[in-house]
């Protein structure tokens, strides 16, 4: 286990986690290793080389701005989303790139990000390369790196060395059975493990800070999602509804009729993901795509049950952690590589265990909503329309916040007793996202995306 909630957790901006916050952080580290290496001074063109998943739907997921601006010393988490726009508009009409925000060069769009349609490269579906030439064409540095999902990048290098520990922790695991065993031999709930366990790495004050803050910045999310209105980028003339949602759940409660508990869930799911469509600041839970359901559960928690407060933020959060985890070691997190099952299947498995947890219910019924979270996801395809994160992707988080509740109901009626456990399920999530045809899997060349006639986005 070497993956924090300081990792699972990254605050960037949209679309997407791993074809916008993953480039857009490559792209920095690359130029930064060229930095260190003295070649920035010599450079006079950077090529990068988009492949598989990236090109297919990288324009729709706003790949080509992420890099362009990460080459630029860009950071997903403190860029501002509202300065993207006039930062690409300077970098085209000039036609040159800062690299790092202080060695300029120039900037052929057509011939300097190249998009690779039919080609992948080994390792992962989203893959990138990026090469620095001097002025007599002589290659200085080159680089290729991967994305592969939650905002998370290994470079070609690591790819070929052994993953290892961080530091040690006092409660190791990559299976729910081992996480389930150290919740019974010291009687701890998972987030107290996970607590333990982030306290190797940082202070106890620091973890719950971290967990506030993400906090934080989901409520912002939504509050802004309800707030916005008007149609999303793109082209599909997509309508922001959470505004409208929200006034009409306002009037319901005005005219004294119960509060409607599903329709508030969606409009915090709806808001967050709208947002993220417009490439607002959204938090990554665990990824873009399914940025919404982790923040609409726990906005229902707090919204809705007696008595909720800090402290069940934060065992939800790293609750929720510890769930992610036995899916990024399990199996993967990315679309390109699980098609949606990985995304909102493994957003609802958090969700709904996390819900437990901060509920009340034992290590044993949270990994049993976690497990009927995924089981009920397993086959779920990546087919976004027009290569945009807008549709199927925002209704879909809407139905998997609601879903990940009703896991936890179902669960808290039991003693956490059931015949399929959470490794069991994650193994067949690997399984049939590896079975499934790589036009279901965020290429938006099956499914959704060719039954609706509309052009690449």
């Amino acid at each position: 286990m070497n993956v924090s909630i300081f990792e699972l957790f990254k605050i960037g901006v949209g679309p997407s986690s791993s074809h916008t916050v993953g480039p857009m952080r490559a792209g920095r580290a690359f130029i930064l290793s060229a930095e260190k290496s003295g070649h920035l001074s010599q450079a006079a063109r950077l090529q990068i080389d988009l492949y598989g998943s990236l090109a297919l739907t990288g324009k729709g997921h706003s790949t080509d701005l992420a890099v362009l601006l990460g080459v630029q010393g860009e950071q997903p988490d403190l860029i501002d989303p509202n300065c993207i726009p006039s930062m690409m508009a300077e970098i085209r009409r000039n036609h040159q790139l800062e690299l790092n925000g202080q060695y300029p060069i120039a900037f052929d769009e057509p011939n300097d990000l190249i998009f690779h349609y039919l080609e992948s490269l080994p390792y992962h579906p989203n893959g990138m390369r990026f090469c620095l030439f001097d002025a007599q064409k002589k290659l200085l540095q080159s680089e290729t790196y991967y994305s592969i999902g939650g905002g998370f990048i290994v470079s070609e290098k690591e790819t070929n060395q052994k993953n290892q520990e961080k530091s040690a922790v006092p409660y190791p695991f990559s299976t729910g059975r081992e996480l389930l065993a150290h919740c019974k031999k010291t009687r701890f709930s998972i987030a107290k493990i996970m607590l333990e366990n982030e306290k190797a790495w940082h202070t106890e004050a620091e973890i719950k800070a971290w967990a506030l803050k993400i906090w934080s910045v989901m409520k912002g999310c939504i509050d802004r999602g309800c707030a916005e209105s008007g149609i999303l980028p793109g082209g599909l003339k997509v309508k922001r509804r959470a505004h409208i949602v929200k006034e009409k759940l306002m009037e319901q409660e005005k005219a004294g009729l119960p509060r409607d508990e599903m329709s508030w869930i969606n409009l915090y799911a709806l808001a967050v993901n709208e947002e993220n469509a417009a490439g607002g600041r959204v938090v990554t839970a665990p990824t873009n795509g399914a940025a919404g359901i982790i923040p609409a559960v726990l906005h229902y928690y707090l919204s809705f049950t007696p008595n909720a407060n800090e402290a069940g933020i934060i065992d939800f959060l790293l609750t929720a952690t510890a769930i992610g985890i036995l899916f990024k070691e399990g199996a993967s997190i990315s679309a390109a590589e699980m098609g949606c099952q990985g995304e909102v299947g493994v957003a609802c498995s958090m969700a709904g265990g996390a819900l437990t947890e901060v509920w009340g219910g034992t290590a044993w019924q949270v990994e049993n909503a976690a497990e009927m979270g995924i089981e009920h996801n397993l086959g779920l395809t990546c087919d976004p329309i027009g290569g945009l994160v807008q549709i199927p992707c925002i209704e879909r988080n809407t139905m998997g916040s609601v879903q990940a509740v009703n896991c936890a109901k179902l669960a808290l009626m039991g003693d956490g007793t059931h015949i399929v456990s959470l490794d069991d399920a994650i193994k067949a999530m690997k399984q049939t996202g590896e079975d499934m045809k790589d036009q279901y899997k965020e290429t938006s060349k099956g499914g959704l995306a060719i039954a609706v006639n509309q052009p690449a986005c």
